[in-house]
């Protein structure tokens, strides 16, 4: 795939962890040790099934997927309903009823902490594992090593973060968030080349998530500005002579947001709608909300200016 990928797959936790199968099957004689005891120190989910049950030979193997990808931070118990009639009858009889297959529980030190009954789809199954870890308190792998991207990126330390992303689309590769850190690394380490190849391979379904349509902004930003870093000492000449000539200090302000002055790239834009609020048809606001798309609606330059900006299109 590519450099970073590759690393990030040799260097994964998950990938490097030499940990037994998380999956197992399960009986009644097996269940105290494998189910409630296990889940003492790690959660475990018992997945509920019968060889003549339809769904459950759809929801099992996305069961396992999901499991395995978390790194040995979950487990998952596999017990026939068919097999363990006993078993099924005394968990009744605890308030734990098998009315129907599948049916998954969700047990953390020793206590039933969620179920859902049916075959849902592998993102549901995701975010029942999510909230389960969460509650259990251990991030999944691969959020983990999106706030560790994050905290990276904000620090400068653009080349780690990009590990870090990378590891997390390893883990997950329908976290929006992985994608748009990993292409924001890299356009910190000057990487547009790079950049464009991820973002290629943004999943269709991902596409116009904010995250993602964050980090596309930020990219076209970046290839306008260089462009018209070119022709900065030209910008300012013509502004110079006509303070009025909204064209030169629309570039200018897009050369500003290259070099990474913020404050500055927002106020010339703010300077034009001042002066004339609908030049080329409102086009000072609009490269206004694209630099906020790329800077995060959390940035502290994007709350200053969204302050000015109401200010200006209230007053």
């Amino acid at each position: 795939m590519n450099t970073l990928f590759n690393n990030a797959a040799e260097t994964s936790p998950a990938a490097a962890q030499a940990a037994a199968d998380p999956v197992m099957d399960v009986t009644q004689a097996t269940f105290m040790a494998e189910v409630v005891d296990a889940s003492q120190q790690i959660p475990v989910l018992v997945d509920f099934w019968a060889t003549w049950c339809g769904p459950c030979k759809t929801l099992t193997p996305t069961l396992e997927k999901v499991v395995r990808a978390q790194g040995g931070r979950v487990r998952l118990a596999k017990i026939d309903v068919d097999q363990n009639r006993e078993l099924i009858a005394q968990l009744g009889r605890m308030g734990l009823p098998m009315q129907s297959v599948p049916t998954v529980v969700a047990f953390w030190q020793g206590q039933i902490a969620d179920t859902f009954s049916g075959a849902l789809p592998e993102s549901e199954v995701k975010r029942f594992v999510e909230t389960l870890l969460k509650q259990a308190g251990s991030a999944p792998p691969a959020a983990d090593y999106i706030a560790q991207g994050k905290a990276m990126l904000e620090e400068g330390q653009a080349e780690p973060a990009a590990q870090f992303f990378a590891a997390a689309l390893q883990e997950d590769p329908d976290k929006p968030e992985a994608w748009a850190g990993f292409i924001r690394a890299l356009l910190a380490l000057g990487d547009e080349e790079q950049a464009h190849q991820i973002l290629a391979q943004v999943p269709p379904k991902l596409a116009e998530h904010a995250e993602i349509a964050g980090a596309r902004s930020a990219l076209a930003l970046l290839e306008e500005g260089r462009k018209a870093q070119g022709a900065l000492a030209g910008l300012e000449s013509r502004l110079a002579a006509n303070a009025d000539d909204f064209e030169a200090r629309y570039e200018l302000a897009t050369a500003m947001n290259a070099s990474g002055d913020r404050a500055a790239a927002a106020a010339a834009l703010l300077e034009i709608m001042r002066r004339d609020r609908a030049w080329n048809e409102g086009a000072a606001r609009l490269q206004l909300l694209k630099f906020f798309e790329a800077w995060g609606m959390d940035d502290p330059a994007t709350m200053a200016a969204r302050r000015k900006l109401s200010a200006l299109l209230f007053s």
